[in-house]
């Protein structure tokens, strides 16, 4: 059985958030759909629906992609191993965000 895609408020909720880990307020735009004349940024509402489609386009590449398991691996075992954190420079930094 497939998941349940999400709404386009969920899909909201996620982006503001993510947008707001790094200190991006999508407040700050004007309202509506259409671009400010005067400053030329968009409208939040258009925002959202790009970045919206841009979410919808990429998650399920991205999640669908798996790591190559080394030969001979139990599938039941391949899966997990394929979900494995990307290794970092600072790996001490990443430690704070998995508590």
């Amino acid at each position: 059985m497939a998941p349940t895609p999400p709404t386009d408020a969920e899909l909201d909720v996620l982006i503001r958030a993510r947008l707001a880990s790094l200190g991006i307020d999508l407040d700050q735009l004007p309202p509506g759909a259409t671009a400010d004349p005067v400053t030329g940024s968009p409208g939040r509402d258009s925002v959202l629906a790009s970045l919206r489609s841009f979410v919808r386009g990429t998650v399920t590449t991205i999640a669908a992609y798996q790591l190559p398991a080394p030969a001979g691996t139990d599938p039941a075992v391949a899966a997990p191993l394929s979900q494995q954190p990307a290794p970092m420079l600072y790996p001490s930094i990443s430690m704070e965000w998995r508590k």
